[in-house]
């Protein structure tokens, strides 16, 4: 490859990969249109074999491999996409794969690179610690490095994502990209730079990891311990990468982590996928600024969809918090036989269903004559939620939202 990515690049790493991953939909979503006051656009990159955008980069980066380099085998470090992308197509291509991956990464990552063949390294704490240790042993064993994302090869694959985008859907005014180190967005901008010079590309970082944001906009920030949104948990941006981003990038964002499990459970709820959490920044960056994006016609990269099963649950059950359609009330009553039957009976009679039920007698400041009665219930949301209060408290009842 060149000093430069061009479009050319791009072009010649999308005729590689024809055929050899999938082109995937990018899809009007009519209901995230309406809340965000934008059309936006989704393209499904979670639908790949190994279910993110890294199968792009790794596979044009593989298709360049001399023979010699294919006999010797090929090492990559990742906390988990790159690394299944990579070990899922040099399988294919029978070339020998080492991968390191910090001990952190999800297992469900971690199963399947074994599953794919790869030989798999546990080592350190954070992706830098992977990172030296898997240099060292690449020199020792002679090995070819696959990076992540600090590789025009690399960022010349994830490029034909925007190749796709604005072909599927030529209106795209606006692209919104998860950025870790860089790869991704670098080689989409080089894309959408060659489309039209009217396309905003508009990177996506978390507040806990902003390192490209603070490149960007001269920032300070400090980087946390984790995040959700792990596949973007990046401390330094590519030097081959930061460059492209700084010349061609419109601008940088930040979300929280609130912000990026609302975007999970709403794709789940309105659109029926599956994202990861660096696979929800795009929408989760619309819905916190809609209105820098009133108007706009959105491309947003729902780039992987590797979650931990648990974690997704769990997410799901914040979620229904957070919109009160799962909601903690206590109740104090009378301490006397068929209490609990009276409370249980009226809140069912108002459409709450109960969940859990518990009676807390010795821990409470109540006289003891009466008993502090705490449910989780299911209701249909806020509106709901507050009929339900009122309704019990206009039939005499002391009850209160624990939050």
């Amino acid at each position: 490859m060149n000093s430069a990515l061009s479009h050319a690049d791009i072009q010649a790493a999308a005729r590689r990969l024809s055929g050899n991953v999938l082109e995937t939909p990018c899809l009007l979503s009519r209901t995230l249109g309406a809340m965000a006051g934008c059309e936006v656009f989704l393209k499904f990159e979670n639908q790949q074999f190994t279910a993110s955008f890294k199968e792009r980069g790794a596979f044009n980066r593989i298709a360049m491999l001399s023979d010699a380099e294919r006999g010797h085998g090929v090492l990559t470090v990742s906390a988990g996409n790159h690394a299944q992308a990579v070990a899922y197509h040099t399988q294919r291509l029978g070339i020998p794969t080492t991968v390191v991956m910090p001990r952190f990464a999800a297992a469900v990552k971690v199963d399947n690179t074994r599953r794919f063949g790869a030989e798999v390294v546990l080592e350190g704490e954070t992706f830098d610690d992977a990172r030296r240790h898997g240099l060292q042993l690449a020199a020792e064993r002679g090995l070819t490095v696959v990076h992540p994302f600090d590789d025009l090869a690399v960022a010349a694959g994830q490029g034909t994502v925007a190749l796709e985008m604005l072909a599927q859907q030529p209106g795209i005014d606006t692209l919104l990209v998860p950025v870790g180190g860089g790869g991704l967005i670098g080689g989409m901008a080089v894309a959408a730079r060659s489309h039209s010079s009217h396309v905003d590309v508009i990177g996506v970082q978390t507040e806990r990891f902003p390192t490209v944001w603070n490149a960007v906009h001269r920032g300070d920030r400090e980087c946390g311990q984790a995040t959700i949104a792990d596949g973007i948990a990046v401390k330094h941006p590519g030097a081959l990468t930061l460059p492209i981003i700084r010349s061609l990038v419109d601008d940088m964002l930040l979300v929280g982590e609130d912000d990026i499990e609302q975007a999970i459970v709403l794709l789940i709820e309105i659109e029926k996928t599956v994202v990861e959490g660096a696979g929800a920044v795009g929408l989760a960056a619309l819905l916190r600024h809609r209105e820098r994006f009133a108007g706009r016609r959105v491309g947003i990269v729902l780039s992987g969809g590797n979650i931990e099963p648990l974690v997704l649950a769990e997410i799901i059950q914040r979620g229904m918090v957070r919109s009160a359609r799962l909601a903690r009330l206590r109740v104090d009553v009378r301490d006397v036989p068929g209490a609990l039957a009276e409370v249980t009976s009226a809140l069912g009679k108002l459409g709450a269903n109960i969940d859990e039920v518990r009676h807390q007698r010795a821990f409470s400041t109540l006289s003891v004559e009466r008993v502090q009665i705490e449910f989780v219930v299911q209701t249909r949301g806020t509106e709901h939620l507050e009929r339900i209060i009122g309704a019990m408290s206009a039939q005499g009842f002391a009850i209160s939202r624990v939050t």
